[in-house]
């Protein structure tokens, strides 16, 4: 049996404890890298790393066919990213060079490179308002949409008069202009034009029901009539109480067989969009929107409509006034007549009105 000395343990255990020791040491130079790596892969995935003013919301716009490099440029150009190299590093990790997706993303406050990067991987967006109101024409109409989404207004204006897309789409090339309804939709920023116009042919259809169609048959009037109408009554008037009532009259005067003398078609067939009187080089232009020269409805609307307008020409009041002119108040009212002698009567306190205002 053998037996050992206390000195002899004492070195046994030095011994046993530096061989520990050494491992340990080892053991942590070979973990202290993966160690780094995992706070710098903390650093880089999960700190925030995008600027924001306190209280604003930023927006980034990725195109069709962007780049990853050009959404990095984006990124540094808005001042969205605190450090450029730290979001390369997990965008590559991420393969997001290779699933960039066009839209328009909102950056929320202190988002980390994690965050965002799953952000613009993903394509989800925020709809956005797109407003169409009574446009004087499809190129003011095309032109304003295009500021809202992806779509330019040459490719809108384009496809809306496209023989092909049209008939395609179901819509009557000729009057392709009337499937326009004003009103504010929401679109994703990146819809092309196709899309938009695939929208609103949708909506068109949607307003036209079962119960619209009838009325407008009930009125004798096509649904494309409808519309050519009631886009007079929206240039006529901004007081949806009395949109009914102006297209009564108008109504009076298609049925008796009168011109309509619609103010607002000789704007229209002079583009003098900009006048506040009509004046006799209004009434003496050669169009087919000239209704004081020609016959019944003009061949197409002179601006957008909006639902409310087409249901006041579908619901239009029966009376039998022929004429009407702006009140003498100023309120943007009408009073409306049944004979001439009384229209020409109110007529002249509006200018009279008019020319006190301008003392």
């Amino acid at each position: 049996m053998e037996f050992r000395t206390n000195k002899e343990q004492v070195s046994g255990n030095i011994f046993e404890f530096t061989r520990i020791r050494k491992r340990l040491f080892f053991l942590g130079v070979l973990l202290f890298p993966l160690i780094v790596f995992l706070l710098l892969f903390v650093f880089v995935a999960y700190q925030p790393n995008v600027n924001s003013e306190s209280g604003k919301e930023s927006y980034i716009y990725i195109y069709n066919n962007d780049t990853f490099d050009k959404v990095v440029n984006n990124l540094k150009e808005h001042n969205i990213l605190k450090t450029e190299w730290t979001f390369r590093i997990l965008a590559e990790k991420k393969n997001y060079p290779e699933k960039i997706r066009p839209g328009r993303y909102r950056i929320r406050k202190s988002m980390s490179n994690n965050s965002l990067i799953n952000l613009l991987r993903s394509g989800k967006q925020e709809a956005m308002n797109v407003v169409i109101r009574n446009f004087n024409t499809i190129q003011e109409m095309a032109g304003s949409v295009s500021k809202s989404i992806e779509a330019d207004s040459a490719g809108i204006v384009n496809l809306l008069f496209d023989k092909n897309f049209c008939l395609e789409n179901g819509v009557n090339p000729r009057y392709s202009s009337t499937y326009l309804i004003a009103d504010t939709y929401k679109f994703f920023w990146n819809t092309p034009a196709s899309d938009f116009l695939k929208r609103m042919f949708r909506e068109y259809r949607n307003f036209w029901n079962e119960e619209r169609k009838k009325q407008a048959e009930e009125i004798g009037l096509t649904r494309h009539e409808v519309a050519i109408l009631a886009s007079i009554v929206e240039k006529e008037t901004a007081k949806r109480d009395e949109m009914q009532r102006i297209a009564g009259v108008y109504m009076n005067r298609l049925r008796n067989g009168w011109p309509l003398q619609a103010d607002p078609t000789l704007v229209f067939a002079s583009t003098d969009f900009g006048t506040n009187r009509v004046t006799k080089k209004h009434i003496d232009v050669d169009s087919p929107y000239n209704t004081y020269q020609n016959p019944g409805l003009p061949p197409g609307p002179i601006c957008i409509p909006s639902a409310v307008t087409l249901d006041a020409v579908l619901n239009y009041e029966s009376h039998r006034y022929f004429y009407f002119v702006a009140k003498d108040d100023l309120t943007g009212y009408h009073q409306f007549s049944r004979s001439l002698d009384e229209h020409n009567l109110y007529a002249a306190k509006y200018r009279k009105a008019i020319k006190k205002l301008k003392k």
